[in-house]
């Protein structure tokens, strides 16, 4: 099974969306948004920006 992304609202009422792996575990999650088309937009920003994008180290 594919990852999917869910797109919830928290119990503030603000929309986020969470990606889900193939086995059920969530591997990122959103920030929250005042509405649902801004929530969208940020899975698609993930969508489009995401693929080859290069794993940096940082100092924590």
């Amino acid at each position: 099974m594919a990852g999917k992304f869910e797109l919830y609202t928290d119990k503030s009422g603000k929309y986020r969306f969470r990606l889900k792996a193939g086995n059920g575990q969530v591997i990122a999650t959103g920030e929250a948004y005042e509405s649902k088309a801004a929530a969208e937009n940020g899975i698609k920003s993930v969508q489009t920006n995401a693929p080859g994008a290069p794993t940096v180290e940082v100092d924590g």
